[in-house]
């Protein structure tokens, strides 16, 4: 049995105590997708420490949702080869964000140029960070509806894509297995949970 005092219950405690003072980061590597970055870092009881970080753009998730002819509730989901994994994967549109381009207007052109879908409302369902045990970015979790089919896919050189329209109830389902393991297509899921709830459905 855990005792009541064990662990900490307050969730508003400060957390003053446990940031690190930075000093300016140097860059030590770069490619096309990313910077790594060193900095020395300085705990608050005088530790000293150099960390590594991977700097990258952006990026944005857009989760397409629509109810069929027979009132069920639809996402698009898109399955592709990820050579990460080498595996191919489903997940939810998603993209960089572009210098000079804000997350938003990333996530409309991710949606139309991976699936030729406009959206007629578009909200925001949170940013999250990827992995900030070394990563710098945030991500963004876009809400698409009132979608309209406006045109063919436009994809990069190296892309293939096959669109799918799937049940909600099907995708929250199957989240974390066979083709569902990627962990921000996991992220993305919650948030519409999350959404979903608030509403009181869709």
């Amino acid at each position: 049995m855990i005792k009541k005092d064990t662990f900490i219950s307050d969730p508003n405690i400060d957390t003053m105590h446990l940031y690190w003072a930075s000093e300016k980061p140097e860059k030590i590597f770069k490619c096309p997708i990313f910077e790594v970055s060193k900095v020395r870092r300085v705990s608050q009881d005088g530790r000293v420490g150099d960390f590594i970080t991977l700097d990258c753009p952006e990026w944005v998730v857009i989760i397409p949702i629509y109810k069929d002819e027979d009132g069920v509730v639809r996402v698009i989901v898109e399955q592709q080869y990820r050579h990460g994994s080498d595996s191919v994967t489903r997940e939810f549109p998603a993209g960089l964000v572009e210098k000079d381009e804000d997350a938003l207007t990333a996530a409309k052109r991710e949606l139309l140029e991976e699936t030729g879908l406009e959206a007629g409302r578009v909200t925001l369902l949170g940013n999250l960070s990827p992995n900030n045990a070394f990563m710098s970015n945030r991500q963004y979790f876009f809400l698409a509806e009132e979608l309209s089919k406006v045109s063919g896919q436009s994809l990069d050189q190296n892309e293939e894509i096959d669109i799918l329209s799937l049940p909600l109830e099907d995708v929250i389902n199957e989240m974390g297995t066979n083709l569902s393991d990627n962990a921000l297509m996991m992220a993305a899921t919650g948030l519409l949970m999350k959404e979903e709830r608030r509403r009181g459905g869709f």
